[in-house]
């Protein structure tokens, strides 16, 4: 992999990573185009989870704060469970009960994609890693987002979620196995549909990713990264270093559009760009 296809993926990687339009279909085409067929199996692995490790380093940096207060909320509240009966609890209305909720929510959430990913290894890995699943995922939940956009109440905020809600927003991470999905584009879904604003949905969706990214990112970095070349080494890093600066951006201009503005673009370039891979693909100009 020379200095230009690094670039071109890590700013496509970075770019699509927090949008929900599905990062790994952009990558998965980018390198077909890019024609990087010489890259073996376990070198585009450790390629690929180490950029995604420097766009998750952009989650932490933006949240850090956040995740600072929920975690030493939630071992606050861990540690008060031996004496659980003989002391008062925390107030699930205060401000420390609040984040220690959340805290147990994310873990809650992190539970079907720890399990879906081992059960479906194999079948993720393989079967499932063709453009024409993706080519078809895209559509499909695009559509879907479009409806849970459109229909949803969007009254909620992130102060209003339940274990129930946790799980069920772990689901939608958890279809994001299948590529072409998306991690934000299901877990987004998710939430507008059970009522939440954008923006709860969207917060939630970044701090909900980040453990089974992290955990997910490393261990196939750890497992792969000996079969980079000191070349492709060094460009990886540059396409991780680029990933984080774009990812970062991403996540400031999204959090302030969803202020007002709604997923419908996202919504159209999904289905746009999934009509333009069925093309590619029955045209020949890249194969499945």
């Amino acid at each position: 992999m020379n200095i230009f296809d690094a670039v071109v993926l890590g700013l496509i990687q970075g770019l699509t990573e927090f949008l929900p339009i599905s990062s790994s279909a952009h990558v998965q085409i980018a390198e077909q185009l890019l024609g990087l067929s010489d890259m073996s199996k376990p070198q585009l692995t450790a390629f690929i989870a180490t950029i995604q490790l420097g766009t998750e380093l952009a989650v932490l940096i933006y949240f850090f704060k956040d995740i600072v207060r929920i975690a030493g909320a939630w071992i606050a509240d861990l540690g008060a469970w031996p004496s659980r009966f003989g002391r008062k609890k925390l107030s699930p209305s205060s401000a420390i009960g609040q984040d220690a909720k959340l805290g147990w929510l994310i873990i809650i959430g992190s539970l079907p994609v720890v399990f879906i990913g081992f059960a479906f290894k194999d079948l993720i890995e393989n079967e499932l890693r063709n453009l024409w699943v993706i080519a078809t995922t895209l559509i499909i939940f695009g559509i879907l987002l479009g409806l849970a956009d459109r229909y949803g109440k969007r009254e909620k905020s992130i102060e209003s979620l339940t274990p129930k809600h946790g799980l069920l927003f772990g689901l939608g991470q958890a279809l994001a196995v299948i590529p072409g999905v998306s991690r934000s584009g299901g877990t987004i879904s998710v939430g507008l549909a059970l009522g939440y604003s954008r923006q709860a949905a969207a917060r939630f969706s970044f701090l909900l990713a980040i453990p089974a990214v992290l955990a997910s990112g490393t261990y196939e970095f750890l497992k792969t990264y000996q079969d980079l070349s000191q070349a492709d080494l060094a460009a990886t890093l540059v396409a991780a270093t680029i990933a984080f600066a774009s990812g970062f951006s991403v996540i400031v201009v999204l959090l302030k559009y969803l202020n007002r503005g709604s997923f419908m673009p996202f919504v159209i370039w999904r289905i746009a760009l999934g009509l333009a891979l069925f093309a590619m693909l029955f045209s020949g100009l890249v194969s499945a």
